[in-house]
Formats: C-alpha cells, structure tokens, sequence
C-alpha cells in the first residue's frame, strides 16, 4: 500500500471513530492546492535539463501551511500528497498554529553540483513564489535539502517580495534560523520516546536502541540516546550497516563518518547485514530513513518492544496490524518526528518578533510541546479506546475539524 492509500486509510478510520459528517470528511480530505511545475536549467555543461517540481498545499484551516521541500528521485504527486496531508495532523497533534504542505523535485541531489541545485531552486522558488509567504506557507528543508536551500529560496523570494525571513525556516543561524532546529527532530523524537518509556515506567538509561537511516534526525537521536546512557546497539545507513551488543560508542561513530563519510570499517563495532536491523533484537527500535520500510514481509521478525517512527511513514498498514498483535507498541509519526516543524514554528514565530531566542529555551519549549502532545494522544487513546497511532489522529483530525467549522465550513 503506497504512502498516499495507507494515509487516507488512517484519516477515515479516524474521521468514523470521531463522527465525523461525510461531507466534512470529504472536504477535509481534498487539498487545498495542488502545483506542479516544469523546472529547465542550464547545466554546468552548458546543456539543459529539465525536472518537475511539485507543491502540494493540503489544508490552512488552522494557520499558513507548512512543510518540507525534498530533493529526490522518487518524489511523485501521491508521495507529495501523502505527505502534505500527514503535515496537517501533525502540526494539529503538535498544537502549533498551522496547516500542512510538502514539496519537492525530482531529481537525484548527489548528481547535480552546487551551482545546479542553486539554478534549480532558484527556478523553483520563481514559479512558485506567489503562492507562499509567511501567512500562506511556509516551506522547510527535507530530504536532500539543507539550510543552504532554504537561504536560496529566502533570497530568491525576496526578490519578488522584499526581505522576508519567515518566509521559510531551517535557515542558517546568519539568516534568522533558530539555534536547535538542527537537532530538533531528533531531539523531539528523544523527548518522545521518553515520554512513552515513561508510561511505562521504564527510561532511556540500560535500553538498547537500534536506528535505521543515519542522516540528520538519526545521528542526532543516537548521539542524545548515547548521552542519556542509552545502549545503540545497531545503527544503519546507505553505506550500510555496524552492529556492537555492548553499545555503539557514538561519539566516536561520528568522527568516524566525519572522516571516511561512511559506516563501513567503523572499529568500535561489527559489520551486519543493513537488512537485518529491522529485525535485530533490541527494545527500541527507530526508522528514520524511507517510508514503507516495515511491511508484512519483515513485520512478524521484528524483536523490538517499541518503535518509534522518526520517519514518515515507515510502518505500511499491513505490519502495523501484524505488529499490534505481537504486543509492538508504535508511537507514531505524526507525533514522534514532529520536533523540526515545532522548532520551525519557534523560528517563524523569532523571525516575525525579530527576537531570537537562546537554545535552552528552545529545547525546553520542545521539550514542553512533545510531552503535553503525548499526554493529549493518552487521552484519546482511553476516550476511543484505540492504539497511539488512532489516538494521535483522532485528535489531529478533530482539532483540523473543529477549526473548519468554526470559520464557517457550512456556511
């Protein structure tokens, strides 16, 4: 079940627990908007190319629309969809004031140079810069995107609009970004997992953790793990894959990768198959790298007692009815990696104060936010008696409802 189906699976089933009126429900589900545009640039060759780039603008019931551009191969209008959608609950679970977008390009960032991702953006930014804006939508870095992007599209935008630093977040720090938004997914996603830990009466500390996909949210949730006397026993990446039952030296880890760029011939730590690690013993396991990755194939090997979905999607419908049955206790996206558009908000909301705020306070603002939306997801778990993920989109959708009604929906 592709990203866009298993979404839509999620929002009805919640809309029926909720009551929801069909044709609110219908409505709630169309988006907003939907862009796509033709992006020809000059390569470095002198030869042109072309690629497509899509924008997706689901639904501004509750504030500007906000989500991430992506630079990849297999972006696609269903992927574009699925993902904008999944912002709208997620900034409604976060309690944030905003709606949900996603973006993206097609193309292969690792083989274009600097100067063509910066054309490439450019042009982008030009055909699409009248239809976001700081109380429109508010665009972030994604996957093979970074702060050098977002200073693109500021400065391209600007263009147009004048100097407009909310206009997107995940910037440098030089041009408004916040201090911990670097971290903040992964932060957030720590934060969360000790708010369910703790429900449990269990905590980080002697745990063993096992993390899929080692880019920015991973490393950063490894290393805050490592920190709290967490055990990352198994860590994986494109490059592959290590493994050490006494715990990863994750410090060290990362000087490694620093260096080489890579996992392989890591020596605090043993060679494994990146296959295996969804299925390698440990309590906590974490998917922070492509949706889909847990399936009905490899669902029932899964040894983990909790996961925790630091990326979109990871669990398909299928393994999450597989794994419920097996007493696997998944927090999910739409909760669990809403950190970086928490942090986001906090760097629009400095950008329009021009106030900016130091790292502790943005951490314990994050820290704030990911344990009172935990508690809130609690809650509707026991009114509907549902699992965490039912929870969370319950009370997404009837916060993204109520506010649609209440601007005059029926009207």
């Amino acid at each position: 079940m592709n990203a866009l189906a298993a979404t839509n699976r999620n929002f009805r089933k919640a809309a029926r627990i909720l009551g929801l009126d069909a044709r609110l429900e219908k409505s709630l589900l169309i988006p907003f908007r939907e862009i796509k545009v033709e992006c020809t640039i000059p390569k470095d060759d002198g030869t042109l190319a072309s690629y497509i780039g899509f924008r997706v603008q689901h639904d501004n019931a509750r504030g500007p629309m906000k989500g991430g551009i992506r630079f990849h191969p297999e972006v696609d209008p269903d992927e574009v969809n699925a993902l904008a959608q999944l912002m709208t609950w997620k900034t409604a679970v976060a309690d944030i004031p905003y709606g949900g977008a996603k973006g993206g390009i097609g193309c292969n960032p690792r083989d274009l140079s600097k100067s063509e991702l910066e054309r490439l953006t450019r042009v982008f930014t030009q055909k699409i810069h009248d239809l976001i804006g700081i109380n429109a939508d508010v665009p972030a870095p994604d996957m093979g995107t970074n702060a050098q992007t977002m200073a693109w599209i500021l400065d391209e935008y600007s263009k147009f609009h004048g100097y407009s630093p909310a206009v997107v977040t995940g910037k440098p720090i030089d041009l408004g970004g916040s201090l911990g938004r670097e971290a903040a997914t992964g932060r957030g996603v720590v934060y969360a997992t000790e708010a369910l830990l703790a429900e449990h009466g269990k905590s980080i500390k002697g745990l063993t953790f096992a993390i899929q996909g080692f880019g920015n949210v991973g490393s950063w949730a490894a290393r805050l793990l490592h920190e709290q006397g967490g055990k990352v026993i198994a860590v994986s990446d494109i490059t592959g894959a290590v493994k050490n039952p006494n715990g990863i030296d994750i410090p060290a880890l990362l000087q490694h990768i620093d260096a080489t760029g890579k996992l392989a011939d890591f020596n605090g730590a043993d060679a494994m198959d990146a296959n295996e690690l969804l299925t390698h013993k440990c309590d906590v396991l974490i998917p922070c790298a492509l949706g889909g990755v847990l399936n009905r194939e490899n669902a029932g090997d899964v040894k983990a007692k909790y996961i925790i979905e630091a990326a979109n999607h990871p669990t398909d419908p299928e393994a999450d009815e597989i794994l419920s049955k097996k007493g696997v206790i998944i927090l999910p996206d739409i909760y669990a990696n809403a950190g970086g558009v928490t942090v986001s908000y906090f760097e629009w909301v400095q950008n329009i104060q021009g106030f900016l705020w130091d790292e502790d306070k943005v951490n314990e603002e994050l820290n704030r936010y990911m344990t009172k939306a935990f508690h809130n997801i609690k809650n509707l778990c026991k009114t509907h008696d549902c699992d965490l993920r039912m929870g969370a989109f319950t009370l997404g959708v009837n916060r993204v409802a109520r506010a649609t009604v209440l601007r005059g929906w029926e009207a």
